[in-house]
Order: structure tokens, then sequence, then C-alpha cells
């Protein structure tokens, strides 16, 4: 990439630390060029706050805030819900985002013309790929500049000193100086205190958690929740229909409230290491578990069994900035061809950080409580089974009768 030809860069702008610093630095660097920032709201309220004047104080040109939040839980989040995607526990909440953030950035910069789209991700981290990796799937020939790849800073520390150098204004100091991802469906907190897999989270210390309490802080007194899924989407709650902004919304609130959706994982990166991280996703979490629950009387044995084997490699392919791949499209169709039965309502019981299924029925229902019973029926053979348990088991018994013919042990 030749800098002189560098005239105008579309940035993936979210007014954090790291890209806050990189509108100076690209002028500086990329002489004098324009920039035009992209912002993509999928859900992180407050820190959409300001954007627009802190962009152009920077040195912006102009700026995109663009509403993703509807397309983003439909369109990725909710498939995943059906699939029961889940990276080592992890419910995919940045992982998730960046696809349409990305996708909506290179459209712009084709609109915009622009010689080349900026993120601010750093070399150790996952997003650099994702977004990378999306860019690539709607702008294949489009150069992309990554600071953290070229520049001379180290740390974040050092990132605050260029900040304030620069009078670049920040909403962080040295003491909260957490890497945040925000978004309607997660919040995630990595460094400080937190790079030590030895320390407890301060889950309880005053604004360390953001989208709810802990378990410990939460009411003695359990709250009920039902959701309703059409087709292994959610509908609404307690029958009350909702569109996807509003449900998640709402059971952030529910689940926040009651200590739901925190994780302390050590994960293990796309690039190689290991990361501790701790997320937030109360609504997500809630969910995760009512999909599950429907799902245990609406699939039958083998379907559900090899889901789990699928939704396994779709989560591995969303956390691994695969979701603009064939693969993902014909699993993506695989799993909403499952999703036809499931549709019902789950009871759920939220109680000091815990779920606790409270009932779930289905008009689609496999589950016959006629052939379950322990008590009579008139339904259910049981003699049956002699045969079937005589058939089921002769591999096991030829084997046997081998090892003992010729001494084997």
């Amino acid at each position: 990439m030749n800098k002189e030809n560098i005239k105008k860069v579309v940035l993936a702008y979210s007014g954090g630390l790291d890209t806050s610093i990189i509108i100076p630095w690209l002028k500086e660097n990329y002489n004098n060029c324009e920039v035009i920032a992209v912002s993509g709201n999928v859900g992180q309220a407050s820190e959409l706050e300001g954007l627009e004047e802190k962009a152009i104080k920077t040195g912006a040109s102009k700026i995109y805030i663009e509403d993703l939040t509807k397309e983003f839980l439909e369109d990725y989040v909710f498939p995943g819900i059906q699939a029961g995607a889940k990276y080592e526990d992890y419910l995919l909440g940045t992982a998730y985002a960046r696809p349409p953030i990305a996708k909506r950035i290179a459209e712009i910069a084709i609109a915009e013309g622009a010689d080349a789209i900026c993120h601010g991700c750093t070399g150790k981290g996952n997003d650099q790929v994702r977004f990378e990796l999306a860019i690539k799937a709607f702008a294949p020939d489009m150069p992309i500049i990554a600071p953290w790849r070229e520049w001379d800073i180290k740390s974040r520390e050092e990132e605050i000193e260029y900040a304030e150098a620069h009078n670049v204004p920040l909403k962080i100091n040295r003491e909260t100086n957490y890497s945040k991802d925000k978004n309607i469906w997660h919040l995630s907190h990595e460094g400080l205190d937190l790079e030590d897999p030895a320390n407890e989270p301060l889950y309880n210390k005053e604004g360390f958690l953001e989208m709810g309490v802990s378990p410990e802080m939460a009411p003695d007194v359990p709250t009920y929740v039902t959701i309703h899924f059409e087709k292994g989407v959610p509908a609404a709650i307690d029958g009350t229909e909702m569109d996807a902004v509003a449900l998640v919304e709402k059971l952030n609130e529910l689940g926040g409230a009651n200590g739901i959706g925190l994780l302390d994982i050590v994960e293990n990166r796309l690039v190689g290491m290991k990361c501790r991280g701790v997320y937030e996703t109360p609504g997500g979490a809630i969910l995760y578990k009512a999909h599950e629950v429907l799902e245990s009387i609406t699939l039958d044995k083998e379907t559900a069994h090899y889901k789990t084997l699928v939704a396994q490699k779709l989560a591995e392919l969303t956390y691994n900035a695969q979701w603009y791949t064939p693969l993902t499209d014909a699993i993506l169709a695989f799993v909403k061809e499952t999703q036809k039965t499931v549709t019902g309502d789950v009871k759920l019981k939220l109680y000091k950080g815990n779920m606790i299924n409270a009932g779930v029925t289905s008009p689609f229902s496999l589950y016959d409580p006629e052939i379950a019973t322990f008590d009579e029926d008139n339904v259910y053979n049981q003699a049956d089974s002699a045969g079937f348990i005589n058939l089921y088991g002769l591999p096991i018994k030829v084997y046997a009768k081998m090892k003992a013919k010729n001494n084997l042990k």
C-alpha cells in the first residue's frame, strides 16, 4: 500500500481509547488524509453520546452513526440462539457484532470512494481478523490500515499519553482503564487486575458491573418469567409480544436485577493465546437457557444430539471470523430446518444468579406422559424390551464369547 495514494480513509469508530487517537494519528501519518468515521450502533447506549462532536473535533470530516441493533439481533444473535452456539460457554457478544458492523463499513467505504478502511483492533486480538475478513467479503480489494501493526505505541498507558498530548477527550482514566466492549447483548471486561486469573473479579465494587448486580446483591425473592418462541425465535415475554430489541432489553433488565449471566473464563483466542475475560450477558443467558429447555421436548433424539455438534462448529466459525462463508450459510440452513417445531412457552425462575426450569409447554411436544409414566399404561408393552435387549446386546455377547474361547482378558 502506497501511502501517497491514501487520501480518504473510512475509520471503524467507537469513540473508545483506540479509535479516538487514530483520527489524529491517521492525519499525521497518511498525508493529512480525509477521515470519515463510521460507528455501528448495536445497542451500546450511552457510549454513543457526544460521538459526532468528538469525531469532528478530533479531525474527522464527518461521521456515520448507523443503527444496526435490530439487524444485529435478528440476523446474527437469534440464529445463534436457535443453534445453541457457545464458544467455551461464551455467548459470542462481540463475535456476533463484528460482521454487521464491518459489512456496513465496507458498504460506506465503497459509496464514499474511500482509498482504505482503518480499524483500531490490536495485533493480539480476535477483532482484527473479524473486521478484516468481513471487509474482504464485501470489499475484497480495499486496502486496510491497522495502526496497532504500524505505530510505536505499545500499551494503553501510552495511548492515554498520546490522547492527552493531542487534546483528545477520554471517558476513562488510568484507574478505570478496563478494555470493554458493550452492545445490547453483552458487556465484556478485560485487562488490569483481570489479567491475573488468580484475582476474583470485583463484582461488588461500584461501577464494575454495568448490566446488573452480583448474585449476592440480587433480591431474596425469585422472579418468574415466561418466554414464548416461534420456530426457535423469541417472540413474547409473559404473554406480551415484543420486537427483538424490546425483548432483549426487557430480559436484560430482569436478568441483570437477579444476577444472571455473569461469566468469568480464560478463553482460547483465535490468534493462539489464552485470555481472561469477564462477561455480562443477562438477557442472552436467559434466552439460551429457555431455548434449550424448549428443544428438550420438541426435538427428536438424533436431531438434538447431532445439532450439538453443529452448534459447536457454528460457535467456532463465529468466533473465528468465518461468518460470511459457505459453511456458515449451510449450517444456518440446517439449524433453520430443525426449528420448525420449536414453538412454545418456557417458564424460568430467576434467583440469585440461577435460572431454574419452572415449566415448558409446546403444541409440538414429543413428550408423551402415557408412554413415560411409571404407573400402569396401555400403550407400552414392557415385554417387548427383552427381544430388543437381546438384539442390541448381541455384539457384546459375541465378543465376550470370543474372548473366553481364546483366553483373552
